[in-house]
């Protein structure tokens, strides 16, 4: 047993033997569904605690630190991955919503929960918990007393994990901009950055759209001058060949020589750019800045089936620090040290709220979604409108067909398995593939995973994909976090999303 290892363990029975940790941890898990983790890894699930003698029974056998879920069931015990939607909606009471702030790097986690602090007050949101994860990142929790029972024609209950994930994606959204501004100001050496992580200093940086306050694309304009009459013209992401250009100029016999080019951005969503044939541009509606989510990937949007987090007091066992809740105050000057589990002072995560205190938030969140799945499914019919994904046979797939990087991707991975999954599939339900296919090829991946992700968690995301009305495409491969950072491709690719390549060699 590694030293490390030896002093948490010693750490971990002297604080969990503390009964106010115990009434502590017990009170939070009323209705939760609770798993301990060990060194090796977590415990079985689904298991909930209900007695001071159950926590330390289970530190006995070796637990360092316990997880809790968002929803909030009427029996958790009763969870198993067999049960259809239908029976997991009657078991679940609630959910809280659960804003999981995880970064490396601790000062970036830090600005992003005061951002969304203060974008929750500017909502009359005052009941709000917030709690330090133990290790870089931060915890703000929602009590599901502050959302309405009803909203519209469903039972907030019944919308996990559709509304907490549209309403973290707002969040982030709407606070992005100002993130990548203050992160700016910590004078970050983006060279030296850029040399310690291998990275080009153009992708440390970004623009957003002024419109739908998407990251925006990056293109190339091309000055093209005649060597005869001199007149000159721009176009846009020009490829140059060794095929020569006549000058456009019906009197002039010339040759249009590329002379220079600059950068311009653009929303592939909106449609709008900072280019246009005319000339007209609005430079200042596409400004450069860094991009804080390059350097402290800035997540919000953990919200899954089961997905479960530390809970409050809970020790991390990389770190032996408590995650301990902080008023919003003591978040402005926080310390990792200010978490020695033996120096706690012991505050309620879950504040009492007053009832339908974030209904205003659920409502701006749901018609922003709205609006951003219009724009979504625009952009969509307009990149393949020409190609009727829903004509597809599966039966004229054979896997041979696959991209490079759906076959790499299927011979499993160690790092990033959820981000895989979605792509996985993603790209066999756009192919029409049946949910018993998906099924199969989705638990033969799994079993490659190095550890693989539960039966339960794969089950879950595969039926709520299958019940979308609409397909969601697989991501593009200029989607870094979910091809290149999982080490899928390499390079530029020649496409533009792994179903063209299928398309082509259907054609062919």
């Amino acid at each position: 047993m590694e030293l490390k290892e030896t002093r948490i363990r010693a750490i971990t029975n002297l604080y969990y033997s503390n009964t106010k940790i115990q009434e502590l941890l017990v009170n939070f898990s009323k209705n939760r569904e609770v798993v301990p983790r060990y060194f090796e890894g977590f415990g079985k699930r689904p298991d909930t605690i209900q007695y001071n003698s159950d926590v330390i029974n289970l530190v006995k056998k070796g637990a360092t630190s316990f997880h809790a879920s968002e929803e909030l069931w009427e029996d958790p015990l009763k969870i198993n991955s067999d049960l259809s939607q239908g029976e997991i909606n009657k078991l679940r009471k609630g959910w809280d919503l659960l804003i999981d702030i995880d970064s490396p790097f601790l000062d970036c986690s830090k600005i992003a929960a005061k951002l969304i602090i203060e974008f929750l007050e500017q909502r009359k949101i005052k009941s709000y918990g917030i709690k330090f994860s133990g290790s870089k990142g931060f915890h703000i929790i929602i009590s599901n007393k502050s959302f309405p029972k009803e909203f519209g024609e469903f039972k907030t209950k019944d919308m996990f994990p559709e509304w907490p994930r549209a309403i973290c994606q707002y969040i982030l959204n709407r606070i992005r901009h100002d993130y990548n501004k203050r992160v700016s100001e910590m004078n970050i050496d983006l060279e030296s950055f850029g040399k310690r992580t291998n990275s080009k200093i153009e992708d440390l940086t970004e623009s957003l759209c002024p419109e739908c306050g998407r990251p925006a694309k990056r293109g190339k304009i091309t000055i093209l001058k005649c060597n005869s009459c001199h007149m000159q013209i721009e176009r846009k992401d020009y490829k140059l060949t060794k095929r020569r250009l006549k000058c456009l100029s019906n009197d002039c016999a010339g040759i249009l020589e590329a002379k220079e080019s600059k950068d311009y951005s653009y929303c592939e969503y909106c449609s709008m750019s900072n280019w246009d044939k005319s000339g007209k541009r609005e430079t200042e509606k596409f400004q450069e800045e860094v991009s804080a989510n390059k350097f402290g990937s800035l997540d919000l949007v953990l919200v899954a089936p089961r997905h479960l987090f530390r809970m409050p007091y809970s020790l991390h066992e990389k770190t032996a620090l408590a995650s301990i809740v902080l008023s919003k105050e003591e978040l402005e000057d926080f310390d990792p040290k200010f978490a020695d589990p033996m120096k706690l002072k012991i505050k309620d995560f879950v504040l009492d709220c007053e009832e339908g205190e974030a209904r205003n938030l659920l409502f701006e969140a749901l018609e922003w979604k709205k609006g951003q799945e219009y724009s979504e499914k625009k952009y969509e019919n307009k990149l393949y409108e020409n190609r009727e994904y829903s004509e597809i046979n599966p039966a004229n797939i054979t896997e041979e067909m696959f991209p490079a990087s759906i076959k790499k991707l299927l011979k499993g991975l160690e790092e990033g398995k959820k981000r895989g999954l979605f792509v996985l599939i993603t790209f066999l339900r756009s192919l029409n593939f049946s949910i018993d296919y998906v099924y199969l090829k989705v638990r033969e991946w799994n079993e490659k995973n190095k550890p693989p992700l539960r039966e339960g968690y794969l089950k879950g995301q595969i039926e709520w994909h299958f019940k979308q009305k609409r397909k969601i495409l697989p991501p593009n491969y200029d989607n870094e976090s979910f091809y290149k950072d999982l080490g899928l491709i390499e390079g530029k690719q020649k496409v533009k999303n792994p179903l063209v390549e299928v398309l082509r060699n259907i054609r062919n």
